[in-house]
């Protein structure tokens, strides 16, 4: 009997040392990524690069003040737009979507989940910037908006998937109307899931580089209108990186601290925002 204790402890530590194995390795690349553009961007990481507009070639000093502006800008007319569309569709998959419409809906959005990111930047090309003949904020927040519906759209609909139907039940037998069930008592429920589903996409949509070049363009000033070509932090990092000056290669790492710093920022703040709210 003592053998078999032995054995079965022993089987036990070694999972355990292999599941905490695999989170580390899991982990592991956030923080090479994180420390490795701290250790080349620190550097630069002044003050005056988020205040100032970028210098021209040669003369030193300079920021992306514009960058993190349009960033902002950009994401936030995405999110703006996509955010109430993506989770009502969300909500009809879950609560409503039976036969063949929700299969192919289903499908379109898996679909588009998948679709590279340059993609949307050409439709956003052809759609967007032909017909109004300039590059603007509005066609670079609707290429955006095209990679962020999809993500959003699946994460509430698995979210609200995951409240016991119990909990629709016991609110039908108090006699609720079924909408307002949906509305106030299941997504209320699932809030915290879809939040931190939207953060994701958000993520992804903040760092996103390829569309921007066919919709966004760039600029080196402050935006004069949302119909205008519009700076952000991948653009700037982008045009650094590939740049032959070593000042501009500095900055180029400093942008994308300041771009993951943000995504950090706001995921930890709406993780918060979350826990209070539990």
């Amino acid at each position: 009997m003592e053998s078999i204790a032995f054995r079965r402890r022993a089987a036990d530590r070694v999972t355990r040392g292999l599941f905490a194995l695999s989170a580390f390795v899991v982990i592991l690349p956030l923080f090479l990524i994180f420390f490795d553009l701290l250790w080349k961007g620190a550097r630069e990481l002044k003050w005056t690069l988020l205040t100032d507009l970028p210098h021209p070639v040669g003369e030193p000093g300079g920021g992306i003040a514009n960058g993190i502006l349009g960033t902002l800008s950009i994401a936030g007319l995405a999110m703006a737009g996509g955010i109430p569309m993506a989770v009502m569709a969300g909500i009809y998959l879950a609560e409503y979507g039976r036969g063949k419409f929700a299969s192919a809906v289903r499908f379109a959005v898996d679909t588009l989940t998948g679709v590279p990111s340059i993609i949307m930047g050409i439709f956003g090309y052809v759609l967007w910037v032909l017909p109004m003949k300039r590059f603007s904020a509005w066609a670079a927040a609707a290429s955006l908006a095209m990679i962020f519906i999809p993500i959003v759209v699946r994460t509430t609909e698995e979210m609200l998937k995951t409240v016991p139907a119990s909990v629709r039940e016991a609110a039908l037998a108090l006699g609720i109307e079924r909408w307002k069930t949906t509305l106030f008592i299941t997504v209320r429920t699932a809030t915290a899931g879809i939040v931190t589903g939207i953060l994701l996409a958000m993520a992804r949509i903040i760092g996103e580089t390829a569309p921007l070049l066919f919709t966004a363009l760039g600029n080196q000033f402050w935006q004069s209108g949302l119909d205008q070509p519009i700076a952000a932090i991948p653009l700037q990092v982008f045009n650094y990186a590939i740049s032959p000056y070593d000042d501009w290669h500095d900055k180029a790492w400093a942008g994308a601290l300041v771009l993951i710093g943000m995504v950090l920022a706001i995921s930890g703040g709406a993780r918060y925002f979350t826990r209070v709210r539990k």
